[in-house]
């Protein structure tokens, strides 16, 4: 499933940068599904990301990358 969600986040962060509405929430729908169907068998810290929509560090995740910037989670600050 990990192939589909990056598959789907490159096709989102594509439409993004066209500006293209039609891919953009076909593409979020499409990674709401997998979030939904594929919960208990994912990496927290993916969850974590698609959960909260943070999807170029969701990307950035499955492409492993470990130098993932912190972001302001849960009402903390980030830390910087």
């Amino acid at each position: 499933m990990e192939s589909q969600i990056k598959e789907a986040l490159i096709a989102l962060l594509a439409g993004i940068k066209r500006s293209d509405g039609t891919v953009i929430a076909a593409e979020m729908a499409r990674l709401d599904d997998y979030l939904e169907r594929g919960r208990l068998g994912l990496h927290p810290q993916l969850t974590h990301f698609l959960e909260r929509r943070s999807y170029a560090k969701a990307l950035m995740f499955l492409g492993g990358d470990t130098d993932i910037p912190v972001g302001a989670c849960g009402g903390r600050p980030a830390k910087g």
